[in-house]
């Protein structure tokens, strides 16, 4: 069987880097990425949307029309709104994370910055995020662009992936190693 992240992923890169070269072409990768904070914003705080999103269970039709209502609603206007509603009529809801951290990945390669995937369990505010590039500027020494994804499961703490270092502060992971470290003595 073939792993259905990895096809996941090669969808949401192929989708990412064709909305990336029609922005960049139309000078539109600003309001582009706008629209898509704001998008994933609503992801990340809906959990209706985001069974919307992975349900195979809803038809093409009605993928689209709720898409477009839910672009209307939200301000997502442009090339983000006409590429969601190609995404909805191709049913490819269900790889649009995966598409939404790809784009900011090749547009953060685009401007000469690295991308950190930050896991957190709950949404970081600005000035959160500002320290947090800050402390990764200091380590790397190149400007860095962060790709959030909000994971309520690891309790507290950050999970930074940079490139093929990964740093797990997650208290999840702290409990775990613990857990394992009382079993070894008992």
């Amino acid at each position: 069987m073939a792993d259905t992240s990895q096809l996941t992923s090669g969808v949401a890169e192929r989708y990412a880097s064709s909305l990336f070269d029609l922005a960049l072409e139309q000078g539109a990768v600003e309001s582009v990425t706008k629209d898509l904070d704001r998008f994933q914003v609503m992801l990340d705080e809906s959990d209706d949307l985001k069974r919307f999103v992975s349900s195979p269970v809803f038809s093409a039709d009605d993928q689209l029309k709720a898409i477009v209502a839910i672009s209307e609603k939200a301000g997502i206007s442009g090339f983000f709104a006409n590429f969601l509603k190609v995404v909805a009529r191709n049913r490819r809801l269900f790889a649009l994370p995966g598409m939404i951290k790809a784009f900011r990945i090749i547009a953060a390669n685009q401007r000469g910055e690295i991308t950190a995937e930050v896991t957190s369990a709950h949404a970081l505010d600005a000035a959160q995020e500002t320290e947090l590039k800050a402390a990764l500027k200091g380590v790397t020494g190149k400007d860095v662009a962060i790709a959030v994804t909000v994971d309520p499961s690891i309790l507290g703490g950050l999970i930074v992936k940079v490139g093929s270092r990964q740093i797990d502060t997650s208290l999840r992971t702290k409990l775990s190693t613990l857990k394992l470290a009382l079993k070894e003595v008992g």
